[in-house]
């Protein structure tokens, strides 16, 4: 038990990583393991397969339906029922992973069940852990690359172990190994994206980040030109430095919010200020969102 135990925190450690954000905040992470990636794309395929299966009778009992129609009516019913299928597989291909990464999580219903999530290993104004539309379009159209070409090849007109079968395979062996040789487990879309797969925290928010009256993060008031200088994304980077208890980390982001907010930053009171700007930022997004405005970060 011991000897896994170690082993188990071993892999951990080879698996941190550190994530710098636009503000040269360096923020921890730990890289999903190659085990859990497998596991999310076994459910998502799982689940597109049931839509699909689903979808698939339903259109069929409809196609038998209109197969009762006067003949000049079949056809083109026919004809929309295949042109509703073929649409229908064509976003549960590409649409499915769009949809879901592109959302606030940036992962799957697999990924979140496997507790994982996609983030941008680029820094600068579209670094920091968000994802692009271009980077989720990027390492989704990659898939067609890594799998389904040669899956393509490999199978059309039955399986085929000639000069052809045989380079589908190695084509297609080549890609699906290749997470196994890079130490991010990155697969090819990744790295053509800019994006890495890793682990999603799931802890709920500390007490701590609840301000009680009575706290000295009570101490602090700020007015709504110190608050509307960022959004929703900074909220999430300045709760995860809250939950990592990181002194260090603390004091930078301090420093960062001060001087973007004009503050003079205090000695040895991060926690308080943290703690009191998380609370205020996060109850004026919460109020701006009843009315219908929202501000997904400081760039909006």
């Amino acid at each position: 038990m011991t000897g896994a135990a170690t082993a188990l925190r071993a892999d951990l450690v080879r698996r941190r990583r550190e994530l710098v954000t636009p503000e040269g905040l360096a923020l921890p992470l730990t890289v999903a393991g190659r085990s859990a990636r497998a596991g999310a794309l076994i459910l998502d395929l799982a689940l597109i397969t049931t839509v699909l299966v689903v979808l698939g009778i339903a259109l069929a009992a409809m196609g038998l339906g209109a197969i009762g129609l006067d003949t000049e009516e079949a056809g083109p019913a026919v004809e929309l029922l295949f042109v509703m299928l073929l649409m229908v597989v064509f976003l549960s291909r590409y649409g499915y992973f769009l949809w879901f990464e592109l959302g606030p999580r940036g992962a799957t219903p697999g990924k979140r069940a496997m507790g994982i999530r996609v983030a941008a290993r680029a820094t600068g104004t579209s670094g920091g852990g968000r994802l692009t539309a271009e980077a989720v379009i990027a390492r989704n159209l990659m898939r067609d690359v890594e799998v389904f070409v040669p899956l393509l090849f490999l199978f059309s007109g039955g399986v085929d172990w000639g000069t052809t079968g045989i380079a589908a395979f190695v084509w297609l062996a080549v890609f699906v190994l290749f997470p196994f040789f890079n130490r991010d487990h990155l697969r090819a879309g990744d790295l053509v994206a800019g994006t890495w797969v890793v682990e999603a925290e799931r802890r709920s928010l500390m007490r701590a980040m609840s301000v009680a009256g009575e706290s000295p993060a009570a101490a602090y008031r700020f007015g709504e030109a110190e608050l509307s200088v960022y959004g929703e994304h900074e909220l999430q980077v300045l709760e995860g430095v809250l939950r990592q208890d990181n002194t260090r980390a603390q004091r930078q982001v301090m420093e960062a919010i001060c001087r973007k907010i004009g503050w003079q930053p205090g000695e040895g009171d991060e926690q308080a200020f943290l703690e009191a700007f998380y609370a205020a930022l996060r109850a004026r997004l919460e109020q701006d969102m009843r009315f219908g405005k929202r501000k997904k970060d400081k760039f909006s």
